[in-house]
């Protein structure tokens, strides 16, 4: 079946709106990073307490997603959703009204303090949308792997859609207003957009554990600590990706342009993602997660020849299609390996890593670029892929059993195709 017709038939079980709505619902957390670093840093003039105040949003979701995803295993996900969709959203405007008091001389250190409580509640959409899918399959009376697993790949294309278009809205709506109108824009959009994601009928699918049954299974099993740490090093290629195309856009004299080349990643990664659904069934997934991550430090190699804007360009469009198949995969690999009663955290561990990967490649990344400019950033780039490579290599045994005793142990979910 063609990709195209997969992704009807998948939308056809919900209708638009619901994919309009998850979709609008995970673009305040894509917004909310670069937002508050730009608000904060131009409010007390320092860079530092902007690029501290960002990263304690982003380290905080890190931490309280996973918390909000096992939360949502024993209380299903609709009043944990709304409490982090009101919570998060004050949370952000609250930032904004505090930027607005800020005076030269005050500490910045409250700004950082109420991005990490914004942080903490931003719910993880994307995640969250993914352990839907089966529930919203099996009431439609389509329980079919090939069905998840065109879920899985919409999902991951989605997730790289918005962390594109996100940092774009921000872009824009702080050269026309303000950085603190780009972060109530983001505020705006968790209050509306999260708010229906939370009520929307498609939550209640989505049913609790039993009591006998909450944190029923291992959570962190070797195989879930192979894909976290793929993941992470995932992660860790985009923090440091953005941080040498930063560093060589303002030295060729266009750091306004950083926006729009990390964004070229983006284009490459959506597209692969939305192609992967075409790959045969036969091709089991630690085979497709060796592939597609042996691609990783191949095509991350040109970056460290590039001297120029057009160079880059095309290096970026080249390893986005790596990038996406790869986490499309351990995403999809993870809801195989998990049960059904620990998914909705496991989905969120895996997210969670991934941003803290980010900031982990970013200020690494920083650092030797202080020292020696763009290429030592990229080659934190081609190291963290290289990574990827060699941790699927070696779990690939690991997450084939991990399979295997899923089916065992829960026989009547889908089974892995032979």
């Amino acid at each position: 079946m063609s990709p195209v017709a997969s992704y009807r038939r998948l939308f056809a079980l919900t209708g638009p709106l619901y994919v309009v709505v998850a979709f609008l619902g995970r673009l305040p957390l894509a917004m909310s990073q670069l937002g508050t670093l730009l608000l904060v840093s131009g409010v007390t003039g320092s860079y530092g307490a902007g690029g501290a105040t960002a990263g304690a949003l982003a380290i905080a979701n890190a931490i309280g997603s996973p918390v909000a995803g096992a939360l949502t295993d024993r209380l299903g996900q609709r009043p944990v959703l709304l409490v982090q969709a009101v919570v998060g959203s004050a949370g952000l405007t609250a930032l904004v009204l505090l930027a607005s008091l800020y005076q030269p001389g005050d500490p910045w250190w409250p700004l950082a303090a109420v991005g990490a409580v914004a942080g903490a509640f931003t719910p993880q959409v994307g995640t969250m949308a993914r352990v839907r899918w089966r529930p919203i399959s099996r009431r439609r009376g389509v329980e079919r792997r090939d069905v998840v697993d065109a879920a899985f790949s919409y999902e991951g294309a989605a997730d790289e859609a918005s962390f594109v278009l996100g940092p774009a809205l921000v872009g824009v709506v702080a050269a026309v207003l303000d950085p603190g109108a780009a972060i109530l824009a983001a505020a705006a959009l968790l209050a509306a957009f999260g708010t229906w994601f939370a009520v929307h009928p498609t939550a209640g699918l989505v049913e609790p554990a039993r009591p006998g049954e909450a944190g029923r299974g291992r959570l962190l099993t070797p195989a879930l600590v192979v894909l976290a740490t793929v993941q992470l090093s995932i992660g860790m290629i985009f923090g440091s990706v953005q941080t040498g195309t930063s560093v060589l856009a303002t030295d060729a004299g266009e750091p306004g342009l950083t926006g729009l080349f990390h964004a070229l990643l983006g284009i490459g990664s959506v597209a692969a993602g939305l192609a992967v659904v075409a790959v045969p069934e036969t091709f089991r997934y630690e085979s497709r997660l060796r592939v597609f991550t042996t691609a990783l430090p191949v095509l991350a190699l040109p970056l460290l020849a590039v001297q120029g804007l057009g160079g880059l360009s095309a290096a970026l469009l080249v390893l986005g299609v790596a990038i996406a198949p790869s986490m499309i995969t351990t995403f999809t690999l993870a809801e195989r390996i998990t049960p059904v009663s620990r998914l909705g955290a496991a989905m969120t561990v895996l997210a969670a890593t991934t941003g803290l990967g980010y900031a982990l490649g970013s200020s690494l990344a920083g650092r030797l670029a202080d020292w020696g400019g763009h290429h030592p950033a990229f080659a934190v780039t081609v190291g963290a892929a290289a990574a990827a490579m060699a941790l699927s290599l070696l779990g690939a045994r690991t997450l084939r059993r991990s399979q295997g005793t899923r089916d065992a142990e829960e026989p009547g979910e889908i089974s892995q195709p032979r």
